[in-house]
């Protein structure tokens, strides 16, 4: 419970336009991902690469932790691979 508290108040520091980012492409992996928009690969593949901005933005952020940082630029490079599959 402490490290979620934690989360969110380090969240509520950040920067607006930081905010903004995080919350867009959250909010656009989750929306294009859904069952609404499984027809079409052009929305499964903006959802893949939505999080892979998002990973890639907490990546950048926690640069201080080598290990964490590498992990979500990790996930941010599998989700690219995975967006370019979706297309094909």
């Amino acid at each position: 419970m402490h490290r979620v508290k934690f989360m969110i108040k380090q969240f509520l520091k950040e920067p607006l336009w930081f905010k903004m980012l995080i919350s867009t492409t959250l909010l656009a992996s989750i929306v294009f991902s859904s069952s609404f928009f499984s027809d079409s690969v052009y929305f499964q593949s903006c959802s893949k690469l939505a999080a892979a901005i998002f990973f890639c933005a907490y990546g950048f952020k926690l640069r201080k932790s080598l290990k964490n940082s590498l992990i979500l630029f990790i996930l941010a490079g599998i989700c690219i691979v995975l967006s370019i599959l979706a297309l094909y």
